[in-house]
C-alpha cells in the first residue's frame, strides 16, 4: 500500500468519525423535545409520588393529569404536592383543588408542602390537601381575586386607528381594550369579583374548619408568613420539604425510608438551551394578552 493511499484512508477515517460525532450531536440537540417523561425513584420503601406546582397558574391540565394518575396507582401510597406559586387563573385553581380534594376524600393522602410562595390560587389548591406544611418564611394566603384590564384606546387614537364596535347587549363589550371602562362596566366586574371571592372564602371556611368571620378577617388579599399562617389556622404545621416527606410517610403508614417517585421532562440539549427564552416569551404573551379575567393571583413581587 502506497504512502498516499495510507494518508487517504487515515483522512477518510477521521472524516467518518467527525460525521458520526456530528450526527450524534445533532440528534441530541433536536431530539427529546420535552414531550416524554421519565419516572425517578429513590429509597426502598413504599412509594410517595411528588407532584410539583410551580410558577403562575394558567392551566390545570398537567397537575390534574399527574394527581389522577397517582391516585389510580395502587403502588403509590400517598401524594406530596409541592407548591411554589403565586396563583393564577381562578378556574384552573379550582380544577386542581377539586382533583386534590377528590383524591384525599377517596382515601389516598395528599400532603401539601409549601415552598417560598403558595399564595392565592396556590393556597386555594392547598386547601384540598390532607395536611398543609409550610416553612416559617413561606408567603401564603392572599385570599382574594384580581382582574386587570389593558386600556389602549388613547394609544390607538395617537396612531390614527379608530375601532367601531356594533353590539347587542349593554355589557357585551365590557372590558374591551379599545374603549374606556364605564361605571356600569366597573360595577359589573366588581360583582363578578365579589362572587368568585365568596367562593374562595367558602372553600377556606369549609376546609380549614374556620368561622366565616375569621376567614373574612384575613381574606383581604394579604399574604402571611408560614408562622403567622399557622397561628391563623391557615396551615397545619411548620416544616421543610424533608419534614413533609416524613409526615406524608407517617400518614400513609409507610415504615422505613419511602421511595420517592417524580416525573421529569426529558429534554435534549437544544430544548434545554432554548426553554428559558421560550418560557419567557410565553409568559410575556400570557401577561399581555391571555391573562384570565378572574385570577386568584398574588400581585406582589415573586
Amino acid at each position: 500500500m502506497s504512502k498516499s493511499t495510507k494518508w487517504f484512508l487515515i483522512i477518510l477515517g477521521i472524516l467518518a468519525v467527525v460525521v458520526v460525532a456530528f450526527t450524534f450531536l445533532m440528534m441530541s440537540l433536536v431530539g427529546e423535545t420535552g414531550e416524554r417523561t421519565e419516572t425517578i425513584t429513590t429509597g426502598s420503601g413504599d412509594k410517595i409520588a411528588v407532584v410539583e406546582l410551580r410558577g403562575e397558574i394558567s392551566t390545570s391540565e398537567e397537575i390534574v393529569r399527574q394527581v389522577k394518575k397517582y391516585r389510580e396507582q395502587r403502588g403509590v401510597k400517598a401524594i406530596l404536592l409541592r407548591i411554589d406559586s403565586p396563583g393564577g387563573g381562578a378556574v384552573a385553581s379550582q380544577e386542581m383543588y377539586e382533583e386534590v380534594r377528590k383524591t384525599r376524600d377517596g382515601g389516598k393522602p395528599v400532603v401539601i408542602s409549601m415552598g417560598s410562595l403558595a399564595a392565592s390560587g396556590g393556597y386555594y389548591v392547598a386547601c384540598g390537601g390532607s395536611r398543609i406544611v409550610a416553612n416559617r418564611g413561606t408567603l401564603t394566603g392572599s385570599i382574594g381575586v384580581i382582574s386587570e384590564f389593558m386600556q389602549i384606546q388613547e394609544l390607538l387614537g395617537k396612531v390614527g386607528i379608530d375601532i367601531k364596535t356594533i353590539k347587542a347587549g349593554k355589557l357585551k363589550d365590557a372590558g374591551s381594550r379599545t374603549r374606556r371602562m364605564t361605571e356600569a362596566d366597573q360595577q359589573y366586574f366588581q360583582g363578578l369579583m365579589d362572587e368568585v371571592h365568596r367562593q374562595f372564602i367558602a372553600v377556606v371556611e369549609r376546609e380549614r374548619k374556620l368561622s366565616h368571620a375569621d376567614v373574612v378577617a384575613v381574606a383581604d388579599g394579604r399574604v402571611f408568613t408560614g408562622e403567622r399562617a399557622l397561628a391563623l389556622h391557615l396551615v397545619d404545621t411548620l416544616g421543610t420539604y424533608e419534614d413533609a416527606i416524613e409526615i406524608t410517610a407517617a400518614i400513609a403508614g409507610i415504615h422505613g425510608q419511602p421511595s420517592i417517585v417524580k416525573e421529569r421532562r426529558r429534554r435534549g440539549m437544544l430544548d434545554a438551551l432554548t426553554s428559558d427564552v421560550v418560557e419567557g416569551l410565553t409568559s410575556f404573551k400570557q401577561d399581555l394578552l391571555e391573562r384570565p379575567v378572574l385570577s386568584y393571583r398574588f400581585a406582589g413581587p415573586h
